[in-house]
């Protein structure tokens, strides 16, 4: 199984549950389950996190050929994603809300045994109620 991370998976385990410097045990097994080839951070999680400058930045720029995916998201898709998963008309501001999450998405329905880790949690109502109805 290869488990592709999001960007918020690292940010809050090192915020909320495994701080860096002190649960090293958690950032050495997440190495090593990467290093294993069953743990990767797609492009577009590792580029969020990247551009920060805090610990957990630093922690995969300085893995970042460990723990990077080698590929590139399927342009299809994605678009398949984005149509089937958010809407087919989405405006450039719903896109720009939406991010990166249709890439993770197309990553894992790219492969079989592939699956999305992240701590976000579903909110369609809220996305429905702010879509204007045409």
């Amino acid at each position: 199984m290869l488990y592709l991370l999001d960007a918020n998976t690292l940010i809050d385990a090192n915020r909320d549950y495994y701080p860096i410097g002190r649960v090293d045990e958690f950032w050495a097994w997440l190495l090593d389950r990467a290093e294993s080839g069953h743990v990767k951070l797609p492009q577009e999680a590792y580029e969020e996190i990247s551009a920060g400058n805090d610990e957990v930045a630093q922690w995969v720029k300085a893995r970042k050929e460990t723990l990077l995916l080698n590929e590139a998201a399927s342009g299809q898709l994605v678009e398949f994603v984005v149509s089937n998963g958010y809407a087919p008309d989405l405006t450039d501001e719903e896109i720009i809300t939406v991010g990166r999450d249709p890439f993770l998405i197309a990553y894992a329905l790219a492969g079989s045994n592939r699956a999305v880790v992240t701590t976000e949690r579903s909110r369609p109502k809220a996305r429905r109620a702010n879509r204007k109805n045409p």
